[in-house]
């Protein structure tokens, strides 16, 4: 979605908001051009730091998207707050209900709108050593099955200097240096018309956290962790009768 179009809350939001991380980053931003293609897009960033959230807005909105983040149903049900976020796009989500299908309708079409839908694959910060992506939760994968909107991965390093996740310390410094790349999208093409159950959700996820955590080493240099293993799965005996 083009900034021109996106309203008159949005715009409010980037008044109030952009001016101070502009004062409080120094940014180095790489790939927007993977976010400025037609039509909707799943934007899949790692979770490093609370502050990650206004450091990805500000790199979507600088390539020319509007983001929409996923936000617990019960902080839209905040007076006032709610409203905002409802007048700013988000996306509320309930979570272990039975109204997590009506979540998925809404991303389903904001998509369908040519929307910038933002899903943090691990569902909250990382708890992995040095802040390197974890295992994902399936909600990413389902959305690109269902749509097949494409998947960019975006990795941030820098936030978790501005609000340090460990002990919740804000730092105010001006120009903190952030980095942050959006790559290709991810190539899921293999899974195109699958049924969606959880042995092809999981495969879809953990290549979308690869591909995430590839991109963290990229930019910190580093040689990233090796793959994780998920729990083998259990299988009951055949019985003869």
């Amino acid at each position: 979605m083009a900034r021109r179009k996106v309203g008159f809350w949005p715009r409010l939001a980037v008044v109030l908001v952009k001016p101070v991380l502009t004062v409080w980053t120094r940014r180095t931003w790489r790939g927007m051009e993977e976010l400025r293609r037609d039509g909707g897009i799943i934007i899949v960033p790692n979770h490093i730091s609370h502050a990650d959230p206004l450091v990805a807005a500000h790199f979507i909105y600088d390539s020319g998207r509007w983001p929409q983040f996923l936000g617990k149903a019960s902080v839209f049900r905040v007076p006032v707050i709610g409203s905002i976020l409802y007048r700013c796009r988000q996306i509320p989500v309930e979570r272990g209900t039975v109204d997590a299908v009506k979540s998925l309708d809404k991303l389903i079409e904001a998509l369908n709108e040519g929307g910038a839908v933002v899903i943090y694959p691990e569902g909250t910060i990382t708890r992995e050593p040095d802040l390197w992506p974890m295992k994902g939760k399936t909600g990413a994968a389902r959305l690109a099955l269902a749509t097949g909107a494409p998947v960019i991965p975006v990795a941030m390093v820098g936030p978790e200097r501005m609000f340090e996740p460990k002990t919740s310390r804000l730092r105010l410094r001006p120009r903190t240096p952030v980095t942050v790349v959006a790559g290709p999208p991810i190539d899921l093409s293999r899974w195109a018309g699958a049924t969606p159950s959880r042995a092809v959700l999981e495969e879809m996820t953990d290549t979308i956290m690869l591909r995430i955590r590839d991109l963290v080493a990229e930019i910190r240099g580093g040689t990233p962790p090796p793959l994780w293993a998920r729990p083998a799965r259990t299988r009951t005996p055949e019985v003869s009768e």
